[in-house]
């Protein structure tokens, strides 16, 4: 069951990349974080349709087998989220590093820089990134975050305001920031 979620054994460390896997939970679900020694790689709903997917793009591009275990970065991923969830903090100090293409990672770079309790479209994020033209690839790179909440991709919504599809589902999204609005008191 592991290798098959996985990829790899537990007995396949030699020589690689270790990600040591959690499950977190929180108020909408169960998340599942994943973090090298130095930095989170990983923090998903475990219920997203795509989980599998992006634990091999992660394995592939990390060089990287994943290992059920705690680690210092875990650990602190967990307190963040559990703050999160208390309503603070609005920044999350864990270290970061997710495998993507330059484009990805300009996106990612854009996403974080999205207040907390605010939303923007995805036009408004093509154009943060200067590249206004680019609103679908701007909307794949979004969807491609491998680290939900932390990278605010629930932050994004339609051009009319509206929201729009979530990989945790759009319940979440709706939660997530009716819990940031709160938190601040109703001030966007």
């Amino acid at each position: 069951m592991f290798e098959r979620c996985f990829g790899s054994t537990p007995t396949d460390l030699e020589g690689a990349s270790v990600v040591r896997v959690q499950r977190i939970t929180t108020p909408l679900g169960p998340m599942l974080a994943g973090a090298t020694d130095d930095a989170l790689c990983l923090l998903k709903f475990v219920d997203r349709r795509a989980l599998l997917t992006q634990i091999a793009r992660i394995r592939k591009g990390l060089g990287a087998v994943f290992v059920p275990d705690r680690n210092p970065i875990v650990e602190q991923t967990a307190r963040e989220v559990e703050s999160y969830f208390a309503g603070t903090p609005e920044v999350f100090t864990v270290p970061t590093s997710a495998p993507g293409t330059e484009f990805q990672k300009t996106v990612w770079r854009a996403l974080a820089t999205i207040p907390y309790g605010e939303t923007r479209s995805y036009a408004e994020l093509a154009q943060t990134i200067g590249r206004p033209s680019a609103v679908c690839a701007v909307g794949s790179a979004n969807g491609m975050n491998a680290l939900a909440i932390i990278v605010p991709c629930h932050r994004v919504v339609g051009a009319d305001g509206k929201l729009v599809e979530y990989g945790g589902g759009v319940w979440r999204k709706q939660r997530l920031l009716e819990l940031e609005v709160s938190a601040t008191g109703g001030r966007t």
